[in-house]
């Protein structure tokens, strides 16, 4: 049977007889997974150029001990935060030749490092880390397996990148917009006390009250989870006390879209009786009625740049270490009191 006969397409099972082993040590050395002879190995890789059965881009990926695979870690795949990340890593491996394997450690950090091992034993050439919550010193034990770019984090080894957002100054931001239009009475919907990222933001909120000599009312930083529900569980729970407030900072855009149903159910109008703000401008922010003002975080650009960066610790070109910087963004959910 001729291989360039495309009635009979070249099996596996063809390979495998060609080359003097078993299909499954074929399968194997093709995931990148196999120990095998080097001589088992030659054979198998010279009957799959032979018979046209893999790429040539593959067989030259298995000779140099190569998956072309990287792995991502994101800790929600239904989240459009992670999506907007994902886009920017996605454009970026465009004509690289390499494809993705995407996993989700779901905010836990026994679960991101089973997912990480995962990865690291499907042999894949790097891992990207979308936040989460394991320790950096964690994330520097892996990356001595496989280079590893991590964002939310502060890093930089030969084998391990960080990038960190602004968090701390961006909720600055969008709490002085609050205080300059004159509000007073602002609540802070936070995010969950393991997350690095909405300590922060907290933080910015304590420091605009503070340098406007606003005191903070204990009673307006609520909790939340970076979620829709407690965003409205939050707002909901202050309406039914009645405790007053005329705007509202949530620690995500998400939590905000929580918090705006809840002060709908109740009433109470956006901008004129309540100002909201959120965090990270997701694609919907643009499309609520009336569209929502955000601090922008450039989460496209920053998969772009984390992709980047793996691609060049795994021997790539160098690359561009800037990310832009996060913005408020000031749209029709904010106004002045009156």
């Amino acid at each position: 049977m001729s291989s360039d006969d495309h009635s009979n397409p070249t099996t596996l099972l063809d390979v495998a007889r060609a080359a003097g082993v078993s299909a499954s040590t074929v399968s194997r050395i093709m995931n990148g997974t196999a120990r095998v002879a080097d001589d088992k190995r030659k054979a198998v890789l010279a009957a799959i150029e032979k018979m046209h059965f893999a790429p040539n881009q593959m067989a030259r990926s298995l000779k140099k001990g190569s998956t072309m695979t990287i792995g991502i870690v994101v800790q929600d795949i239904s989240s459009p935060f992670f999506d907007e990340t994902l886009r920017g890593v996605d454009d970026a491996l465009k004509g690289t030749g390499y494809t993705s394997v995407i996993v989700s450690g779901h905010w836990n950090a026994d679960e991101e490092s089973d997912r990480i091992r995962l990865l690291l034993a499907r042999k894949v050439d790097g891992i990207i880390l979308l936040t989460g919550r394991i320790s950096d010193e964690t994330v520097l034990k892996f990356a001595n397996q496989r280079p590893i770019v991590a964002t939310g984090r502060a890093l930089r080894t030969s084998n391990a990148i960080g990038f960190k957002v602004d968090n701390e100054h961006g909720a600055y931001l969008a709490t002085r917009h609050l205080l300059d239009l004159g509000h007073r009475r602002i609540v802070f919907i936070k995010g969950p006390d393991s997350s690095s990222d909405a300590n922060e933001r907290l933080a910015g909120y304590h420091r605009a009250m503070a340098e406007a000599d606003v005191p903070v009312d204990p009673q307006l930083v609520v909790q939340g989870d970076f979620h829709e529900p407690s965003g409205q569980a939050a707002i909901t729970a202050l309406l039914e006390r009645d405790v007053p407030f005329t705007a509202v900072f949530a620690a995500n855009d998400l939590s905000a879209y929580g918090a705006r149903l809840a002060l709908y159910r109740k009433d109470r109008h956006v901008p004129d009786d309540v100002s909201l703000v959120g965090f990270d401008d997701l694609p919907g922010s643009s499309y609520t009625a009336p569209p929502m003002t955000t601090v922008r975080q450039p989460l496209y650009d920053l998969g772009k740049a984390a992709t980047n960066a793996l691609l060049s610790l795994m021997g790539r070109e160098a690359f561009d270490e800037g990310v832009a910087p996060v913005e408020l963004i000031v749209r029709e959910t904010t106004r002045a009191v009156e």
